[in-house]
């Protein structure tokens, strides 16, 4: 799997920076350290036989991480940009993204990552409560748009419920 260095200006990658590692998260063709989240962007794309897994940390994500977390989830529908997503085709889906609490010991938070993806088999995201977004695709392009999409919706909501 292709992944970011740790500590890395991600607006300033350079394609010699990305490091490949192996399913145990090992660095395989340079030296470096991987981003200290790779496990679980090692275990949602196994679980999610994804091509890409993508992580924001955005305002909004946090906010509503935060806001939605007693509810264990946010729920996203009747909005015509769910059609984006994945198996989406109509406005009226309702979206479930598990919100599942933070932690530093990413083994933990992987295992717990791999219970919520099994229980909820059909989501295309988690959030991380207060710290951030987790998607995914079949592809980069994919997995990208995702982070689009539902960047967009955490906003409408963010700004919806604040009156804004």
């Amino acid at each position: 799997m292709a992944i970011t260095p740790s500590g890395a200006d991600k607006g300033e990658l350079a394609a010699e920076q990305i490091l490949l590692i192996d399913q145990d998260c090992q660095v395989l063709n340079e030296s470096g350290k991987p981003s200290d989240e790779s496990p679980l962007h090692v275990m949602i794309a196994k679980t999610k036989n994804a091509g890409a897994v993508l992580h924001t940390h955005s305002v909004w994500s946090t906010i509503l991480s935060e806001r939605h977390s007693a509810s264990g989830g946010l729920k996203i529908e009747g909005f015509e940009m769910l059609k984006g997503l994945r198996g989406v085709d109509t406005h009226l889906h309702r979206e479930w993204i598990p919100i599942v609490d933070n932690s530093q010991d990413m083994s933990q938070l992987a295992q717990t990552l791999t219970r919520v993806l099994t229980v909820s088999p059909l989501v295309h995201a988690v959030l991380l409560r207060r710290h951030g977004l987790y998607t995914w695709g079949q592809d980069l392009k994919e997995a990208k748009r995702h982070v689009e999409i539902l960047e967009f919706l955490f906003e409408v909501i963010g700004r919806e419920n604040a009156g804004a």
